[in-house]
């Protein structure tokens, strides 16, 4: 297999781990960390479950990865994820000394490793990591792209039931118990 091959046989399989987020509700991103292309961990966002904004997908992994490698330098190992990490996730990426980041969706908004900002090549870093982004990007930007306009579909929908309900109770109050 061509190293583009290898890629995209992970992505695939972080694309899986990213549906487990979406059907908990949670923003759909998948992560997984390979090491002589065997799986070490796997992990996709839990924060709103975990009531943790540090929770993202890459966090999980590296977590995992620590203890399974023990060690929290996880020299040599490859770290595949369905959008570009942002800045706490790529300062996580430094920290651990990965040797490759592979990411599907660039994100233009908060994409810390080259789309918004680019930590991974700030100078004076202890550590450099290799990075390939764009791989399955369509597939893995239109699980993205679907889940927000489920999201809103769902808010709106919310905000009309809640309308319709003030509206029936004519602009009821609840009464107060003394």
């Amino acid at each position: 297999m061509t190293q583009a091959e290898v890629d995209e046989f992970w992505m695939k399989r972080a694309l899986e781990l990213a549906k487990n987020a979406q059907d908990a509700g949670e923003i759909p991103v998948g992560a997984l960390l390979v090491k002589d292309n065997q799986l070490i961990a796997s992990g996709w966002n839990r924060s709103i479950e975990s009531h943790d904004p540090t929770a993202h997908a890459e966090i999980m992994v590296l977590q995992q990865g620590g203890r399974a490698l023990s060690n929290y330098r996880l020299l040599d190992t490859t770290l595949y994820v369905t959008l570009e990490p942002c800045i706490m996730c790529a300062g996580a990426l430094v920290h651990s000394r990965i040797g490759r980041l592979v990411y599907g969706a660039r994100d233009f908004k908060t994409g810390a490793c080259g789309s918004f900002i680019n930590i991974l090549e700030r100078p004076g870093l202890n550590h450099y990591v290799d990075v390939k982004g764009g791989v399955l990007e369509e597939t893995c930007s239109a699980m993205l792209s679907n889940f927000f306009k489920m999201r809103r579909a769902q808010k709106k929908a919310q905000k009309q039931m809640l309308a319709q309900t003030e509206g029936e109770c004519g602009g009821c109050q609840q009464q107060k118990s003394p």
